[in-house]
């Protein structure tokens, strides 16, 4: 299948957050392959951007933000969950875009036990859909972790790639999960999809 190319990347970061709904995120382990269709991201965007890792300004762990764009920024929320986003933009422009929610499509099995893993939960109660609702839900049904920051998504291990899936009807709506910069609607979602994170309300473009 085909794998995004860095060109795909190294665009404004809405239209990146856009174009991502209905692309396929692959990550390749020892353990098996897991692969869903990509139905929420949330842009963000340079040091402006208060929700932006980039706001204070380079450091160590946003690095990646200031690198080429098709890398993958990893990081660890709250001490409990890791992230993944596709950096964007121009190498020096720090932007990126959150992945929060799949819909799967290869590997499931492997995803309902790593779901599972520790939560006294039995992989058969997780719906499908819940499998890979929520930013922290999917790295842990895909077997995402620090070990992938810095990942060229343009590689074969962590990918995002095009299947020409049908188009699907998007929706723009505020970011969510944040204290500030919740006033820019750079949160984009697949209309109807049920693994899509938090609610569905404003405005189709």
């Amino acid at each position: 299948m085909p794998v995004l190319s860095r060109d795909f990347y190294a665009r404004p970061t809405l239209d990146v957050a856009r174009a991502l709904i209905g692309k396929v995120l692959v990550h390749e382990t020892a353990a098996g392959s897991a692969a869903g269709v990509i139905v929420e991201t949330e842009a963000y965007i340079g040091e402006s951007d208060p929700a932006c890792h980039a706001a204070p300004g380079p450091t160590a762990r946003n690095a990646p933000l200031y690198g080429p764009p098709g890398i993958a920024y990893v990081y660890l929320n709250y001490g409990i969950h890791y992230l993944v986003n596709a950096v964007t933009e121009s190498e020096g422009s720090p932007a990126a875009v959150l992945i929060r929610a799949l819909e799967p499509l290869e590997g499931e099995a492997l995803m309902r036990r790593r779901r599972a893993r520790g939560t006294g939960r039995a992989s058969r109660e997780f719906t499908r859909a819940e499998l890979c609702r929520g930013p922290g839900n999917l790295t842990r049904a895909r077997g995402i972790t620090l070990r992938d920051n810095r990942t060229d998504l343009t590689g074969r291990g962590l990918r995002i790639e095009d299947r020409r899936l049908p188009a699907r009807d998007v929706a723009w709506t505020p970011r969510i999960g944040i204290a500030v910069g919740v006033e820019s609607e750079w949160r984009c979602v697949a209309v109807g999809s049920d693994a899509v994170s938090g609610r569905v309300s404003r405005r189709e473009r």
